[in-house]
């Protein structure tokens, strides 16, 4: 097994798995630490080492809120359970998993970029361990990035300090780490020419902002996008990850700057990281998530949605979907008649085919609140399913819904990001009493996610030798998707007429 590399800063040494076929490598630097004057910087090459880098255990995380655990947040119940966990400034760190045996293998690679926002989260997380997929042949490595505040915000000085890299700090971290993946993969087996890119919410939005990146040509041959995708619908519905002008998020910097009480970016570079951290989540709401993408004409050149349906974006197969149970957009009306002035706005001549649809008629607004709301990641995916294949974009993207029962005291659905368990295969990680067809459904999910990044098609064999149900690409005229629930199964049915009408609207406006 190789257990030991020499990579281009030094030579580094992995620890053996729990499988011992596959060896880990943990916390790696791919960058130098961004401090002092690395802060609020592109990132830079990592230094040189002497002897052996011994890689067992993961860096210190991103700066970002401390852990409370809090038996009512879901999502501390699920994997942010470690409260004492090392965060540090100095992050730039990524981890790999490798079953190959020699350097002269060329594995297909996969690199991960985790979600979060773009303000917590980490490649720590025990749901994001890569050996359940690296047993399938495939080198794995999760990239951590900067966050928040020191991942994205701007200030007129940064700009005329950096202008060929004012802004977007993490996406340029996991670009540089997607970077020296492409450098120095081989060692671990890996083909540099087989790449994937994937990630999940923030991470799935973060692939969605490398791929339309002008800076990114050949870094990657493939991307997966997991509940990434998002197409705000009605009126008032709340955007994540809001891409800004530069200009706007200068203002917002220099603002922030008074608040912090200095005058300059030197001064501003001198604090302790922990009180910028601290100051950043009394000067706005931590969710209301001002600092994010922003677009600089530099790494990104426009909304990252726009530009896909554009096709101006790498042209690679993209597997894409979302579970069954999040984001979905909801009317925002009070009475029947705010909401039938919201149809008539909307949809002009056509608002009663609408008001029909959502049985307006009955006069109940929460009823009819009810039957409007539809996700509004299906209904952004469907949009650019049908952009891609009525434009003859030449790739093929791969459709799923997750809607799989969730078993546990809290009864939570199919919530934001519980699919995470299930497609890396670590169920047996989760606290939740999953039996038999959960583990079956997590193998096929793994099976379908480790052939896409091998070949580009998801299709293959299970491990039982059988041949699982086939995956068509999403067509205008086959819009079809897998659907992950009790089995793996291609569902050959067409949207709601609901979700029918609000895209077919989409396109009419735009014409």
């Amino acid at each position: 097994m190789l257990r030991k590399v020499r990579v281009e800063n030094g030579v580094v040494q992995g620890i053996q798995a729990a499988d011992p076929r596959i060896t880990a490598f943990k916390g790696v630097p791919f960058a130098a630490p961004p401090v002092g004057e690395n802060r609020w910087r592109a990132p830079q090459p990592a230094r040189d080492w002497d002897g052996v880098l011994k890689a067992f255990d993961f860096a210190p995380i991103s700066m970002q809120p401390k852990i409370e655990i809090d038996e009512k947040n879901i999502y501390t119940r699920e994997w942010s359970v470690d409260p004492d966990i090392p965060m540090d400034e100095d992050c730039l760190y990524l981890n790999v998993w490798t079953p190959a045996k020699s350097a002269d293998e060329k594995l297909p690679v996969y690199v991960w970029y985790f979600g979060g926002g773009l303000q917590c989260g980490n490649t720590a997380e025990m749901e994001f361990d890569g050996e359940r997929i690296a047993r399938r042949g495939i080198v794995v490595v999760t990239v951590n990035y900067r966050l928040n505040v020191f991942g994205f915000l701007c200030h007129p000085e940064i700009t005329a300090e950096a202008p060929e890299a004012p802004a977007n700090f993490g996406h340029l971290d996991q670009q540089f780490g997607t970077r020296w993946v492409k450098r120095n993969i081989a060692a671990f087996g890996g083909d540099p020419d087989n790449i994937t890119i994937g990630g999940q919410s923030a991470g799935g939005g973060s692939v969605l902002s490398q791929l339309t990146s002008p800076q990114n040509e050949g870094l990657f041959q493939k991307a997966i996008i997991q509940s990434g995708i998002i197409a705000p619908l009605y009126p008032g519905n709340r955007t994540p990850l809001v891409r800004r002008t530069l200009r706007d998020a200068e203002r917002e910097g220099a603002e922030f700057f008074e608040f912090l009480g200095v005058k300059s970016l030197a001064e501003a570079r001198e604090l302790d990281a922990e009180y910028i951290r601290d100051k950043s989540l009394e000067y706005k709401d931590f969710w209301s998530m001002i600092w994010g993408t922003v677009i600089d004409e530099r790494f990104c050149v426009g909304h990252a949605y726009e530009l896909f349906l554009q096709n101006k974006r790498h042209m690679v197969p993209v597997m894409l979907g979302h579970t069954s149970s999040e984001f979905f957009s909801i009317p925002q009306a009070d009475t029947m008649d705010e909401f039938r002035g919201m149809a008539s706005e909307m949809f002009g001549e056509n608002a009663e085919e609408f008001l029909s649809l959502c049985d307006a008629g009955s006069g109940d607004i929460e009823e009819v609140r009810n039957r409007a709301s539809v996700s509004a990641l299906e209904y952004g995916i469907r949009i650019l399913g049908q952009a891609n294949d009525e434009t003859n974009a030449g790739t093929p993207l791969y459709y799923y819904n997750f809607d799989a029962e969730i078993p546990g005291w809290d009864d939570p659905g199919t919530f934001h990001s519980v699919d995470l368990w299930f497609f890396f295969e670590t169920l047996a990680k989760c606290w939740r009493p999953f039996v038999g067809k959960h583990y079956d459904l997590a193998r096929q999910m793994c099976n379908y996610w480790s052939n896409f990044i091998r070949s580009g098609d998801p299709n293959g064999k299970d491990s039982t030798g059988e041949d699982m149900p086939r995956w068509e690409p999403y067509t205008s005229q086959a819009p079809y998707g897998m659907l992950f629930a009790d089995k793996a199964e291609f569902l050959k049915e067409q949207p709601s007429e609901l979700m029918s009408f609000l895209v077919k609207e989409y396109f009419r406006k735009r014409q």
